[in-house]
């Protein structure tokens, strides 16, 4: 086969269907984003207390946010389609085997941030990714993850996306970011802090705010 034969070939059949990965993950992330915001109105009308709200936001059409209880979940869909690595136990299966294309997959991304760490620009604060979405062309999809959403969405070969999927994946990703509680780091961690830290806290955020270490001091300075 000539090399222009074997261009043409890929684009036909690989790039075409990064293609329709890339539009079919769009169609979804919207639907996240439709979802999110109406889950945002459903909540807020049963809740008395007014301090306690949740907020809904997007920057635009790769990123949506939902504001709850000192938390924060960033879904970020991914502009571009990977394909799932030949070490995966999903290459083995035959519904991959009979088509290796079914192996591209778009990738939404959901992180959990504290709140204060977005409403005052902490830049030295740590998210952390707790599951990502991958969809392939067939919106076969699958979620990797910790804790339940690491298990309760891994049948790629049969399973389909849909506004159900999507509503059980939100309610999973509010409820682990609801009990992965802030917690307070070992004593000895934190009580040493540079007077350069402390004079530079307010204006550079230096004092580090995460989940799992509660917060600690930046272990860097300038050397005057």
């Amino acid at each position: 086969m000539k090399k222009e034969d074997q261009i043409i070939e890929l684009l036909k059949s690989k790039a075409s269907t990064k293609q329709d990965v890339y539009g079919k993950t769009k169609e979804i992330f919207a639907d996240f984003q439709k979802n999110l915001k109406d889950k945002a109105k459903i909540i807020n009308a049963e809740i008395i207390d007014k301090q306690v709200r949740v907020v809904y936001s997007s920057d635009g059409d790769f990123e949506a946010k939902l504001k709850f209880s000192g938390d924060t979940l960033l879904f970020h869909m991914h502009s571009n389609v990977f394909e799932i690595p030949n070490s995966h136990s999903i290459q083995k299966t035959k519904y991959v085997k009979e088509d290796s294309l079914r192996s591209f997959c778009g990738v939404i991304n959901i992180y959990n941030f504290l709140s204060d760490s977005l409403k005052y620009n902490r830049l030295n604060d740590a998210g952390y990714l707790i599951a990502r979405v991958l969809v392939n062309k067939e919106k076969h999809f699958f979620v990797e993850g910790d804790k339940q959403l690491g298990f309760l969405f891994n049948d790629f070969v049969n399973q389909q996306i849909n506004t159900d999927q999507i509503e059980k994946i939100i309610n999973e990703a509010m409820l682990y970011a609801l009990h992965f509680d802030l917690q307070t780091p070992n004593f000895n961690e934190v009580k040493v802090a540079s007077v350069h830290e402390i004079l530079d806290m307010n204006s550079n955020q230096k004092l580090k705010t995460a989940k799992r270490m509660g917060y600690k001091f930046s272990s860097k300075t300038n050397n005057d």
